[in-house]
């Protein structure tokens, strides 16, 4: 998908849920509170809505029964995408294609998890398909595990440290003190993070997410139309995914580089900027170690470098680039990354307050892990 392709369509609102950590709601009933709540801000009715996407892997919210929740019976686009982070800038990329096309003209894209959905764990009786069932027997089952396999690696070759890994922590966590909506805003020091219980190492706890109950959801329109609406709107102005290897966490080559290695040249090709261009980079931060390979990747420092860029502040206000002003999944809550699209909006509408980035016109947003993700670039001017 080319920038010429993205152009002519907008985000023109956003909604939220509060996230919490367990919320006693279900998933339709928070994901439709979050689609009244984004078409509420973009000053649109639900009769308005003519289309509806969403990305999960698997769950009880599907974009015609959000749609349905909304007064919404009559869908000319729908789209499903099974997925999680690896999914979220096709989504919304996807949608823009979809007005672009004149195949709806304003769509709801919205990320959903409820109390039932947790990726830390695993429960009940488990059945290995494919090669899990090589690594059922160890026990090696879900994410934290994984990536933190990866990040041995990249500290066995580029000598990263813990403290490396701790200095994106800290950050975050003292971005997310300035964020009511997020759920760990009390600052730690690097010697609290040094402190923090094992989870799997080398993560301990500030290494991980915060998962959360919670829903997320954008509203999407033709430009033209953007114009009359209450906010000025932003333009997604290039995507670019990458998948490699199956989707296989243990295939990769190259543990110490992720899917933005090959995601990142096409996207600054595509949209014709880099990262000195960029005002604010939302790092999809299922990990901590998930920023420091990416940011990499992105070229906004050299490999082994990414502990220094926090600690020298090139990664927070007055810096290089402003890395998740919202605390990110690491502080704030993991809506599997919508939130990170969320807060991309609401700063270059202006109106992140007592966080907002000032003069912010451009957002690198990325989504994913491993071997398979994507990104996105908005901007307050189309292409």
């Amino acid at each position: 998908m080319t920038t010429a392709s993205l152009s002519g369509a907008a985000v023109v609102g956003i909604g939220r849920t509060p996230y919490v950590r367990r919320s006693g709601r279900t998933a339709l009933a928070m994901a439709a509170e979050a689609a009244r709540a984004a078409l509420a801000d973009a000053g649109l009715m639900s009769g308005d809505v003519d289309g509806c996407s969403c990305y999960s892997t698997g769950g009880p919210a599907s974009p015609m029964q959000v749609a349905h929740a909304i007064g919404v019976d009559d869908l000319g686009w729908c789209a499903s995408v099974l997925g999680g982070g690896n999914a979220v800038a096709s989504v919304v990329a996807g949608a823009a294609a979809a007005i672009v096309t004149g195949q709806a003209g304003v769509v709801v894209v919205y990320r959903v998890l409820g109390s039932e959905t947790r990726y830390g764990k695993a429960l009940g009786t488990i059945e290995a398909p494919g090669e899990a069932q090589f690594a059922a027997p160890h026990g090696y089952l879900v994410p934290p595990q994984w990536f933190a396999m990866w990040c041995r690696r990249h500290q066995a070759v580029y000598g990263s440290t813990a403290e490396d890994l701790g200095a994106i922590a800290v950050q975050e966590r003292a971005h997310a003190a300035r964020n009511p909506h997020a759920v760990a805003r009390q600052p730690i020091t690097i010697d609290d993070y040094l402190g923090g219980r094992w989870v799997f190492e080398p993560f301990r706890v500030f290494d991980c997410c915060y998962e959360v109950d919670g829903a997320v959801a954008l509203v999407l329109t033709s430009a033209e139309r953007a114009a009359d609406l209450p906010h000025p709107p932003v333009f997604p102005l290039a995507v670019s995914d990458a998948n490699g290897c199956g989707g296989s966490v243990d295939q990769w080559a190259d543990m110490t580089a992720m899917y933005s290695r090959d995601a990142a040249p096409r996207l600054w090709a595509k949209v014709g900027l880099g990262p000195a261009d960029m005002d604010l980079a939302l790092m999809y931060d299922c990990f901590t170690y998930t920023v420091m390979a990416t940011l990499e990747d992105f070229g906004f420092c050299q490999k082994g470098e990414v502990g220094d860029f926090f600690r020298e502040g090139r990664a927070t206000y007055g810096g290089d680039v402003v890395v998740n002003p919202h605390g990110g999944l690491l502080s704030e809550g993991y809506i599997h990354g919508l939130n990170h699209h969320y807060e991309a909006v609401l700063q270059l509408r202006g109106d992140a307050g007592d966080r907002q980035v000032a003069g912010a016109e451009t957002a690198l947003v990325t989504a994913g892990a491993g071997p398979y993700g994507g990104a996105l670039v908005y901007a307050t001017a189309p292409a």
